[in-house]
């Protein structure tokens, strides 16, 4: 069976009905964070897109963008190297279950010129989150993300006005999603002519797909069982195979690596039954472009030379 250590995957957390103070971590030496998810998600030789984050004036600090979750989270290496205090338990549901995790407070957080908001994160081990630290949407509400595969790089800036005119480019196209529980999602996609549902998580490096889908595709289709290992450091068996053609909005991609699991996450969206993908950076970087516009709902891929229209 391959085993392969997965990027942060998608995260939800709720407070509990009575959360208690946990302590603040114990500063330690934060450790050198490689893996082998840095080389599946952006090639052999290519270092993990991340953006600089300055907490309470100190950093920066390179945190991975997750949209796929809706909670920042830390490090505990690093928020016990800055002696942040310990919040509150919370209920985190990631794609091996759902766990009780203690939560630090974070005075403020900001990216770029953003932000410099409090948050009460939840804090993770960073060999299974791979970095400091990752942005979810809570933290990106009113801007947009762009990731340009070309020049490996990660941009967020404040989302566009409302009614505001962006001219698309040549090799572009623009694709309307919708909100469900804050995620983005688009439902102008189909396999086999039939709808699904497509969540975007930059926080992942592999797509996954639920049963559902995979009960919807020809049997024959070949998968190999592979073991992926979550933010928590929790363990999931998925099969792993690929999608002979996917329509999104306008184009097709041929043959999309992906892995097939009935994780948490597609029932807590209530997408069990659905047909869902979860979109991971192993299917975006197919693109030279793409960027994410969360205020106005709306995603921009730009098409490489040997990508077609539908």
């Amino acid at each position: 069976m391959n085993r392969w250590l997965a990027l942060p995957l998608l995260l939800l957390a709720a407070n509990t009905a009575d959360p208690q103070p946990v302590p603040a971590p114990v500063p330690i030496t934060e450790p050198e964070l490689v893996s082998l998810a840095d080389q599946f998600a952006f090639g052999h030789n290519g270092a993990r897109m991340t953006v600089p984050v300055q907490i309470a004036g100190a950093g920066p600090y390179e945190f991975i963008i997750d949209t796929g979750a809706q909670r920042t989270v830390i490090s505990r290496e690093l928020a016990g190297k800055l002696g942040l205090a310990g919040g509150r338990t919370v209920r985190l549901t990631g794609m091996t279950g759902t766990e009780n995790v203690g939560t630090v407070i974070i005075p403020s957080i900001s990216v770029s010129t953003l932000g410099g908001e409090r948050i009460e994160a939840p804090a993770l081990s960073a060999v299974h989150l791979g970095a400091p630290g990752m942005l979810g949407i809570d933290a990106l509400q009113g801007h947009a993300l762009a990731i340009d595969f070309d020049n490996q790089r990660m941009t967020v800036s404040p989302a566009r006005r409302r009614g505001q005119t962006v001219r698309r480019a040549p090799d572009e196209i623009v694709i309307q999603a919708k909100s469900l529980f804050g995620q983005l999602v688009v439902t102008d996609a189909r396999v086999n002519g039939q709808r699904v549902r497509v969540i975007l998580d930059t926080g992942s490096a592999v797509t996954m797909g639920n049963m559902a889908l995979r009960n919807r595709l020809a049997r024959r289709s070949k998968v190999v069982p592979i073991s992926l290992i979550s933010v928590t450091g929790g363990e999931l068996t998925a099969d792993y195979g690929s999608i002979k053609s996917i329509e999104i909005g306008s184009i097709s991609i041929n043959d999309m690596p992906i892995a097939f699991a009935d994780v948490p996450p597609f029932r807590v969206f209530g997408l069990e039954k659905k047909p869902a993908i979860m979109l991971g950076m192993d299917t975006l970087k197919l693109f030279t472009r793409v960027q994410i516009d969360f205020a106005n709902r709306e995603l921009r891929l730009s098409l490489p030379r040997n990508m077609r229209r539908g």
